[in-house]
């Protein structure tokens, strides 16, 4: 069940950060609720996914997943280029985080 809440806290932290870059600065109001929000909770599921994980790997895995989605929004809007090595960045980042889960 920790991994589950890590992964989705991770899921959150990418929309945090997309939120807080269409708040532009807090001046537009429903990204800066959206973010608020999205904020607590992804930090909520992080520190409890904590009691049962290592932080060091609770927080890589964390940032690892929203670092990843937050790419692949910005790719999947246009607001980011998806170059070969770009791609193979984020492939080896998503293997890392499923290595640090076998290895867990």
């Amino acid at each position: 069940m920790s991994w589950f809440v890590l992964v989705v806290s991770g899921v959150l932290e990418a929309v945090w950060a997309t939120a807080l870059s269409a708040s532009h600065g807090f001046r537009r109001w429903k990204p800066t609720v959206v973010f608020l929000i999205a904020l607590a909770l992804s930090m909520a599921g992080l520190a409890w996914a904590m009691i049962d994980l290592p932080t060091g790997t609770a927080y890589a895995v964390w940032v690892g997943t929203g670092a990843t989605l937050t790419v692949v929004w910005g790719v999947a809007t246009g607001r980011e280029r998806a170059d070969t090595t770009r791609v193979l960045l984020l492939t080896l980042l998503i293997a890392s985080v499923v290595g640090l889960k076998v290895v867990s």
